[in-house]
């Protein structure tokens, strides 16, 4: 895979990804909500080996004990997210890449947390909860 570049709004963080995507996600939990302003948040998983900040430093914050987050401390853009029981991986903010559109997402994700009138795409795979659990059929 070449090599695939991002950052954060302002431009004082870069990073860049490259090796292979693990996985590709719609996020509605409410931590990702409140961690973005949004209602779902698209992440990309890759191996943390893969994942290098290239131009400054982002900030990170601690969402939860076993979370750490990270954004631009100067535009307050989120650009990744890591979890303590998965130290081989990080999330990267889909929308951050320079090429979004080329990690569409293949599922959707707690959607027990989901706001009501956001949209789910019903052609993806449906988790209530973690995608490490049982995907639902689509209603």
């Amino acid at each position: 895979m070449d090599v695939i570049k991002g950052g954060c709004l302002c431009g004082a963080v870069r990073y860049q990804v490259s090796g292979v995507a693990i996985a590709t996600s719609n996020c509605h939990c409410n931590s990702c909500r409140h961690a973005s302003g949004a209602p779902s948040v698209a992440w990309v998983v890759v191996r943390t080996a893969d994942f290098a900040i290239v131009t400054g430093s982002p900030v990170s914050f601690r969402s939860s004990p076993p979370v750490a987050r990270t954004f631009c401390g100067k535009c307050g853009t989120p650009l990744t997210y890591r979890h303590d029981d998965s130290p081989g991986t990080i999330d990267v903010t889909t929308a951050t890449l320079d090429s979004p559109e080329r990690f569409p997402p293949t599922r959707e994700i707690w959607l027990q947390h989901k706001i009501p009138w956001a949209p789910v795409n019903e052609a993806l795979r449906l988790f209530p909860g973690s995608s490490l659990a049982q995907p639902r059929a689509a209603t």
